[in-house]
């Protein structure tokens, strides 16, 4: 995963088509605003995959993650493992 900076979206590659996660920061957090993955890999599980390692990287920053979108707000949901991130 990386952190497209300019984009202000995390972005990941599956068999060369991308996922992506848009944020905005404010106060220091990472508001997740829309969750997209190419019409191809969309449903099976890369936007999942994707969340996984923005944990990470809230985890390895030591930032918090604001879920705006349904996707990220039902993913964290199904994931009680990653509550720790959440602000």
């Amino acid at each position: 995963m990386i952190d497209n900076v300019q984009e202000r979206r995390f972005e990941q590659e599956e068999n060369g088509l991308k996922v992506w996660a848009d944020y905005r920061i404010r106060g220091g957090k990472y508001l997740i605003t829309h969750v997209e993955a190419d019409p191809a890999i969309r449903g099976a599980g890369a936007a999942s995959r994707l969340m996984q390692e923005v944990v990470k990287h809230a985890r390895a920053h030591r930032t918090i993650i604001v879920p705006r979108c349904s996707f990220a707000e039902a993913w964290f949901g199904r994931h009680p493992e990653a509550q720790d991130v959440l602000g």
